[in-house]
């Protein structure tokens, strides 16, 4: 039997074949492109050459862990957010979901992912389309029949709907958890914001940002959680990568986070993230469209 070249429905599994978008194909180095920067909801203006260093030492870790890390080619139409390659385009064992993202500067990163898939031999299941809105740091498998999908700015009911019809056939539940308001529509809130899989039954959560309806969901399929050092919050500590077999990729900056993750048993690997990750709001996860995983 050909080995698979993609799958989805999985969080945890081993990393085999993961999509990233440097901050050289991104373009920040370009500045027209690096003057930007409020627009999006940079914290501050961006340091290409710093951040270029940490990507590195982010693929170092994918690399390491026995990944293949595959690069989305520089584009006219991408913005400085390219960078954060999980949230346009979703994977399934089916193909490929192409979103359509809620903040509207991102929307042309699905049309990039869609056709570099396709050069990758992973075919496009479909695309979300408007009124529509998706974002795939929205999007958590519980397992490999159920989806989690957050409804707030960036993903609305319309574009949950469109996931549920599309997967529904297929045998796939679709889930729905509200997001809250946080600091509005102009600031990055994904579900993946506030809970991050680490196994088959295991999340890191920000406990007290997430609606009691899904702690109740959590608990009743039997989840266990380890909460995040609130004083992290601000610098994304609860955006962890599983790796797969009991290994993590995280930030270097959230110590005491990592240092809980580690108590619980974990593995955890480190990557330094304050210009990468922290100044535009992705961590590990936001980073990494994961296309394979065992």
């Amino acid at each position: 039997m050909p080995q698979a070249l993609f799958n989805g429905h999985s969080m945890v599994g081993a990393l085999q074949r993961v999509l990233v978008c440097s901050p050289r194909m991104a373009g920040w180095h370009q500045p027209e492109r690096a003057a930007r920067w409020r627009d999006l909801g940079f914290l501050h203006k961006v340091d290409f050459a710093k951040a270029q260093v940490q990507h590195e030492a982010l693929c170092r870790e994918l690399e390491a862990s026995g990944a293949e890390v595959l690069e989305l080619p520089p584009a006219a139409d991408l913005t400085l957010d390219a960078v954060y390659a999980h949230d346009a385009s979703f994977a399934t064992d089916f193909g490929l979901i192409v979103m359509h993202p809620g903040k509207t500067t991102r929307i042309a990163e699905g049309r990039n992912h869609g056709s570099f898939c396709v050069r990758l031999a992973l075919p496009t299941l479909a695309k979300i389309v408007a009124p529509g809105t998706t974002e795939a740091g929205d999007i958590v498998w519980l397992d490999s029949k159920s989806l989690l999908i957050g409804r707030g700015y960036r993903t609305n009911a319309a574009g949950i709907d469109q996931m549920r019809s599309l997967l529904a056939p297929k045998g796939i539940e679709v889930l729905s958890a509200p997001l809250p308001h946080s600091a509005g529509p102009s600031a990055c809130l994904h579900l993946m914001s506030l809970i991050s899989l680490l196994d088959e039954k295991t999340v890191l959560v920000d406990l007290p940002w997430l609606a009691v309806e899904t702690v109740e969901l959590l608990r009743t399929r039997g989840f266990q959680w380890i909460e995040i050092d609130y004083a992290e919050r601000d610098t994304l500590a609860c955006n962890v990568l599983a790796l797969g077999q009991n290994r993590l990729l995280a930030i270097e900056e959230n110590r005491k986070t990592n240092d809980r993750l580690r108590a619980a048993g974990f593995d955890v690997r480190t990557f330094p993230g304050g210009e990468l990750c922290i100044n535009g709001g992705g961590g590990p996860t936001c980073l990494t469209r994961p296309l394979l995983r065992a």
